[in-house]
């Protein structure tokens, strides 16, 4: 009798946050993750006993702890609410702009909590708040309406690469008087900017030191059948308390998302954690044929990325650094993801709020989202019809 599948450590906390965070049946989590929903179940309870909420399996002492506990004073739990939703107030160095400030009570206010506590806790002044909400916009603010549509179109047509100096140069040759600090201003609130020297936020560093495996790929992102070729990235998003990471695993014959992982570092871990998501899923064996396309970002061509790799019996192939078209497809999928679920549900709170709605997403891509380089089918039923041909045999068996 063969031995009972393992399941990786990673695997089994995020299918028990998603249950537990999201109220989700264990058996829609359990499908999502093809993990078996009697194993989840099992992981569930054990959770909750770990933290306290079965009494069957707590002691006397923890029994009157958690008693204790849920007598705290509803004013605590909202002042703990409202704090865990404007953790970025008490960032040092990082304290939000009005704007932003305004942004934060609204959300808060939608969740029912009043705005003189809310404004209380955070040391804010409630008239402002509302002096905020009634005043008529100034003459500044009516002229940063007229001016932000023409300073993003600007930095569009750029290619997404002009600073404020040539954006502000673009709209007086095109015959618009603008000062270049307002357009600094500007495209800050906006959160644009320009392709600069120095110092950028960049999921890519590359190791001049690694070893660099060639190009198998050569910018010819096709397959034959699935398990051929992977490719593998990481994307960034920004929420009120800080940056969170998300490294993918995208299959280019189905474009399937077969791994993935979140994390607020971009060390080693987080894409060794998809890659270890993708081998245990797709079931990967040593002859199995498989490519496996990266960037030539240090957490890629580290020692242990590698050796894993070898392991699995995959070829490691990399492009050039920041050389986008030389892992297109990786970067299409970073984009869809952003104009899908990041720009279009944002802005986000924390960590835990980005991950379920990668978690969920995920999940809605790989089973009903239409594809049209798949014909318009989803990349699961894409990938089921390959292996459901007779004369096709799974390679991941």
């Amino acid at each position: 009798m063969p031995a009972p599948r393992k399941y990786p450590d990673e695997l089994r906390e995020r299918a028990v946050r998603e249950v537990r965070s999201t109220g989700r049946p264990v058996t829609h989590v359990a499908r999502d993750l093809g993990i078996h929903k009697e194993a989840l179940r099992s992981w569930v309870r054990q959770a909750e006993a770990d933290a306290g909420e079965r009494d069957d399996r707590l002691t006397s002492s923890e029994l009157e702890e958690l008693k204790q506990l849920r007598k705290e004073n509803a004013e605590l739990r909202r002042a703990n609410e409202i704090l865990k939703a404007a953790s970025v107030f008490f960032c040092p160095g990082d304290r939000p702009s009005p704007d932003e400030a305004e942004q934060v009570i609204d959300h808060l206010r939608d969740k029912g909590l009043g705005v003189d506590p809310v404004c209380r806790v955070l040391g804010l002044s409630p008239s402002t708040y509302f002096a905020r909400k009634t005043r008529p916009k100034s003459a500044r603010r009516l002229r940063d309406e007229e001016l932000i549509p023409l300073v993003t179109a600007a930095w569009e047509d750029s290619g997404r690469t002009y600073g404020a100096r040539r954006v502000t140069r673009a709209l007086v040759r095109a015959g618009h008087a603008v000062a270049r600090c307002t357009v600094e201003r500007l495209m800050r609130e906006l959160g644009i900017e320009g392709v600069i020297r120095g110092q950028r936020r960049r999921t890519t560093v590359p190791e001049p030191t690694a070893p660099r495996p060639p190009d198998l790929v050569n910018r010819r992102f096709t397959a034959e059948r699935p398990n051929q070729l992977w490719l593998a990235d990481l994307t960034y998003i920004r929420t009120w308390s800080g940056w969170v990471y998300v490294a993918f695993v995208l299959d280019a014959y189905s474009r399937r998302i077969v791994g993935w992982q979140a994390a607020t570092h971009m060390r080693t871990d987080l894409p060794l954690d998809a890659l270890e998501m993708a081998l245990w899923r797709q079931q990967i064996k040593k002859d199995a044929g498989l490519i496996h396309h990266s960037d030539r970002g240090s957490q890629y061509v580290s020692i242990r990325y590698t050796e894993r790799l070898a392991e699995a019996g995959a070829s490691a192939s990399v492009g050039s650094v920041a050389d986008s078209y030389d892992n297109a497809m990786a970067e299409a999928l970073n984009g869809t993801f952003k104009a899908e679920l990041i720009e279009h549900q944002g802005p986000w709170r924390d960590f835990d709020e980005v991950e379920r709605a990668v978690f969920q997403w995920v999940a809605w891509y790989n089973g009903e989202r239409l594809h049209s380089a798949l014909g318009y089918l989803p990349p699961d039923e894409y990938e089921q019809a390959y292996w459901a041909r007779p004369e096709q045999v799974p390679q991941t068996a």
